[in-house]
């Protein structure tokens, strides 16, 4: 995209700048919802009844993580909007990732086009394009998903701390405390979180064993889910999924903390613009322009 086809950026919309129980004491200990200690046998016997009835479910052997924030990190994201051609493999390897329902289909990724003439407008975007071929002529495309917020108005409605920000910057969400209240959809500015209305349906021959504890483990009916930044990857040293699957490398990944990542020289070189600013909710999710 050249510097005559970038769309132009209305201030208003973007702007510069039981057992399971047990588990989630102990699993938030290092954030602001701690209840008390779990000793370490405790927790991992309350993880291996989790891994057992997720295995007879799924017909996997699946394992649940329990890891917790990596020192001296806090995740960000940027996403390149003069790179992504609006293909949706990102939207499909999450779904594939996190273990997403398929009927009915959550997706935690929602990818809008818009047009050029019109720049940056979501009253006009449309999440449903479905043309010949990507990119579409005269098209850009913004793809929307958790914002992981250092200031989410998501966290401050929820009766039950179900939800809270850990201190690696991750926004997360425990099923076993989420009463379904959908308090923390209406308060999310960004239309990130996802209600299961059905029992979700995994078809065995796609369900990733490998989850975590507050992110791509089974959800059961009646509860908000939303992105995690790949919890049971990015806090094992790998990419997002997302990150990974994108063809024009539109997607990065790093720790804003560490003043050599990527993610530091993008915010510090590149012409950065961040969703809703005006809400002050502090995304630490970056979109930019690299071109």
């Amino acid at each position: 995209m050249s510097s005559q086809e970038k769309p132009k950026v209305s201030r208003r919309l973007f702007a510069t700048s039981g057992a399971s129980a047990a588990a989630a004491w102990v699993l938030t200990a290092c954030g602001p919802k701690r209840l008390h200690e779990v000793p370490r046998d405790r927790l991992r016997t309350a993880l291996q009844e989790m891994e057992r009835k997720y295995s007879e479910r799924t017909g996997k052997d699946v394992k649940v993580s329990g890891a917790g924030p990596l020192p001296g990190v806090e995740f960000a994201y940027g996403l390149d909007i003069s790179r992504c051609i609006g293909c949706r493999r990102c939207v499909y390897a999450c779904t594939e990732e996190n273990n997403q329902s398929r009927d009915p289909q959550i997706h935690w990724i929602k990818v809008l086009s818009m047009e050029k003439e019109k720049g940056v407008d979501f009253s006009h975007a449309d999440p449903y394009y479905h043309p010949a071929t990507v990119p579409q002529e005269g098209h850009f495309y913004v793809p929307v998903a958790c914002q992981q917020c250092k200031n989410p108005p998501c966290t401050k409605v929820c009766p039950t701390g179900a939800t809270w920000s850990e201190p690696d910057g991750i926004v997360v969400i425990d099923y076993d405390w989420c009463i379904g209240c959908r308090y923390c959809m209406a308060a999310c500015p960004y239309g990130a979180r996802h209600f299961n209305w059905a029992e979700p349906v995994l078809p065995t021959d796609v369900v990733n064993p490998n989850t975590h504890y507050l992110g791509n483990r089974p959800r059961p009916k009646g509860v908000v889910e939303k992105c995690t930044f790949c919890i049971q990857r990015t806090r094992a040293g790998k990419y997002p999924s997302c990150v990974e699957v994108c063809p024009v490398g539109a997607r990065k990944f790093g720790n804003l903390l560490d003043k050599d990542s990527e993610i530091r020289y993008i915010i510090e070189h590149k012409r950065v613009l961040v969703l809703k600013e005006e809400l002050n909710t502090v995304p630490r999710f970056f979109y930019f322009y690299a071109t």
